[in-house]
């Protein structure tokens, strides 16, 4: 991209640079934004490269060569029902049952969950599952939103849920229940489908279900990743294929029992949301 520097004014000599002076400035992050153009200078290449092998080796760092704390990533249900909200947290050692987790709190009024006068909305943990991400004792954190004083607030749909489900007569019956979520892949820039040609559509749908090959499976790589992400954190996903348009791809979680499912198939969510954009 060409940045034009516009003088509207008064049209100025502007004298030459003496040889001496004239240099070319390298753009040493460039190329992480607009991975098309080329680096043909080793002047920046090199630097690129020792930047990202030393925060390759930050995100990869395991804390429990150092210390005994783990980072919590506490996630929720945002204001539109579908959306996902996060935040982390420092906690002194491992944890795996949300009861032995503390409660947290939030802004409210920038979710469009609370008033601006009246904001704090409080986190209570429901369920855990391992940190694919942050991996060793990290965990991730399903919680629900209520308001200070205890109350659920409208938008959390999982304490009703939760009701029903701890029903003695529905714990009894031990409900299954499994749950299929598609999603299709959009080019990051256009918002376009992937394997779509840009502002154009593909062939008649046939060969893209379940369909094997670079010229029908597009981004099996961010699939497969996600796979194996979910069954790392303990989400018990059972399968994965191709659907029936280019870009667009299914998950199934389950069988689950009660309202696990529920908070199975939002850390899935989660987990598919964020792992693209940590590559």
């Amino acid at each position: 991209m060409l940045w034009r520097v516009l003088n509207r004014g008064k049209k100025k000599k502007i004298p030459k640079a003496k040889p001496a002076l004239r240099q070319t400035l390298p753009l040493p992050t460039l190329s992480l934004f607009f991975p098309s153009t080329p680096a043909s200078s080793t002047n920046t290449e090199r630097p690129l490269r020792i930047a990202m092998s030393a925060l390759n080796d930050l995100i990869n760092l395991n804390l429990a060569d150092t210390t005994d704390k783990i980072i919590a990533e506490y996630i929720w249900v945002g204001g539109s029902g579908i959306d996902l909200r996060s935040k982390a947290r420092t906690l002194t050692g491992p944890v795996t049952d949300p009861a032995k987790l503390p409660k947290w709190n939030y802004d409210g009024s920038s979710t469009d969950q609370a008033p601006g006068h009246d904001s704090e909305v409080i986190l209570y943990p429901q369920a855990v599952y391992k940190d694919p991400f942050r991996r060793g004792n990290n965990i991730l954190v399903m919680c629900d939103a209520y308001t200070p004083a205890g109350e659920p607030i409208p938008t959390n749909k999982r304490f009703d849920a939760a009701k029903v489900f701890s029903h003695p007569d529905v714990v009894a019956e031990e409900p299954w229940y499994g749950i299929e979520q598609e999603y299709t892949l959009l080019q990051k820039d256009v918002h376009w489908p992937i394997g779509w040609p840009v502002g154009g559509f593909p062939g008649p749908q046939g060969p893209y279900y379940c369909g094997v090959g670079a010229d029908k499976a597009f981004c099996r790589d961010i699939v497969d990743s996600h796979y194996k992400a979910c069954l790392y954190a303990g989400i018990n996903i059972s399968g994965i294929n191709g659907e029936v348009m280019p870009g667009q791809w299914e998950f199934q979680v389950g069988p689950s029992v009660g309202i696990s499912a529920g908070d199975q198939i939002w850390v899935a969510r989660y987990i598919l949301e964020v792992g693209p954009n940590t590559t």
